[in-house]
């Protein structure tokens, strides 16, 4: 049996999105296919940053490699990231590893059953990761725009003056920090972990007292 790992990830640091769906279809795809699930990743983090501050991802792309894994399962390539060039250096690095990865909604892996490469894959993945590049900034100009729209006519940004989240607030919003901090986890690497503002995370620990 081939042993797999799954790597799932949500933009989202908050609990208005969820990996359950993701992981959840990967791992029936991993059963119907006589797949080993042998580790599960999960990240809560931008597909925009980089290779090298997604943690998880990092951790899940040397687990693999150093553990002779014979594919990673995504949802999806966008889960791998929306910026082109780093998605395409990750594949490259599974390539010279001989780690295939597979792509359940586009059907897409970078080698065949048989273990030869598939010819294709780097131009499909190029024109694929593009377009996830491309959808993410045209998604961040509408906001600028809209935002530059609302200064203009008036509004104001940022949190309104006096205004002060309670405690239980705090707690329904940034879970993940507090479950970090709780574990000793350092400020700086629990920002990087949970994608939030170092001064965001000081305000949490000092706000319950961690």
């Amino acid at each position: 049996m081939k042993r797999a790992v799954i790597y799932a990830r949500v933009s989202s640091t908050t609990d208005r999105q969820s990996t359950d769906r993701q992981v959840a279809d990967l791992n029936e795809y991993a059963n119907r296919n006589d797949y080993e699930v042998v580790e599960t990743y999960e990240e809560r983090i931008s597909g925009a940053k980089k290779n090298n501050e997604r943690p998880i991802l990092m951790e899940c792309m040397d687990f693999a490699v150093s553990n002779d894994i014979d594919v990673i399962l995504c949802s999806e390539l966008s889960r791998l990231g929306r910026n082109c060039d780093e998605v395409l250096k990750n594949v490259l690095r599974c390539k010279d590893a001989h780690l295939n990865i597979y792509f359940q909604k586009e059907g897409l892996s970078l080698f065949h059953v048989d273990g030869s490469e598939n010819p294709y894959v780097n131009i499909m993945i190029s024109v694929l990761a593009t377009a996830a590049q491309m959808e993410r900034d045209n998604i961040k100009f509408r906001l600028n725009s809209g935002r530059a729209k609302y200064v203009a006519d008036g509004g104001r940004l940022g949190r309104p003056q006096n205004s002060k989240m309670s405690v239980e607030q705090i707690k329904s919003k940034y879970p993940k920090v507090i479950k970090e901090l709780k574990k000793g986890t350092s400020i700086e690497r629990t920002a990087k972990l949970c994608d939030v503002g170092k001064s965001t995370v000081q305000r949490i620990k000092k706000a319950l007292c961690i």
